[in-house]
């Protein structure tokens, strides 16, 4: 198996960030514009949804090109837009689409919860050579990161069903990012009690 390649940073963001940012500025151009195809009229969130699955493939296809490897949670997102962005699009309807962060994130809860009733953290296998931690520190930090991913879960389930789809399009493109990095930089005192020394001798 071949190792993983580094790549520019800012290409590396590019690709991952790019179809969300697209997927914004797509919306605010043709949310308010209906198009007839085949016989169907489709509003602009659908065909900015239309635009937005394959794009989301090709960029995920070229960062696992560029750099031989993508993270569980890159490949569990691909499928679920692909699975639920195609339906709303065949089906004409934007909830399946709204629905998509919720089961992305009640997933990635579920899958920690596992780990947990297991004694593991599922979360040390994926992020242990970013955030060197004891045992102790990984499992505190799963169970409060499933708590968030079921946070977040139910925020996105309140915003779609009782707000107006320009809000959970803010929400999605930076209320769920600002969130995790909160999230993550409230963990300063976690990191900096359970954080493993290395040995310097």
């Amino acid at each position: 198996m071949s190792e993983p390649r580094e790549i520019n940073p800012m290409l590396r963001a590019g690709l991952e960030y790019g179809p969300v940012l697209a997927f914004l500025v797509a919306y605010l151009w043709l949310k308010d514009n209906t198009y007839t195809l085949g016989g169907t009229e489709y509003d602009g969130f659908i065909v900015v949804t239309a635009m937005f699955v394959p794009l989301l493939v090709l960029s995920t296809g070229a960062l696992w090109a560029l750099t031989g490897k993508l993270s569980r949670m890159q490949v569990a997102t691909v499928v679920l837009v692909v699975i639920f962005g195609g339906l709303s699009v065949w089906l004409n309807d934007d909830r399946f689409f709204k629905m998509k962060p919720t089961l992305i994130y009640v997933l990635f809860g579920g899958l920690l919860a596992v780990g947990l009733l297991r004694g593991q953290s599922y979360l040390k296998y994926v992020m242990e050579e970013m955030m060197p931690l004891r045992d102790e520190g990984w499992m505190l930090l799963t169970k409060r990161l499933m708590f968030f991913f079921f946070g977040l879960a139910l925020a996105n389930e309140l915003i779609w069903r009782f707000f107006s789809t320009d809000t959970w399009v803010y929400f999605k493109t930076f209320g769920l990012t600002a969130a995790i990095f909160v999230f993550f930089m409230a963990q300063g005192k976690l990191f900096e009690a359970y954080g493993e020394k290395k040995d310097q001798s």
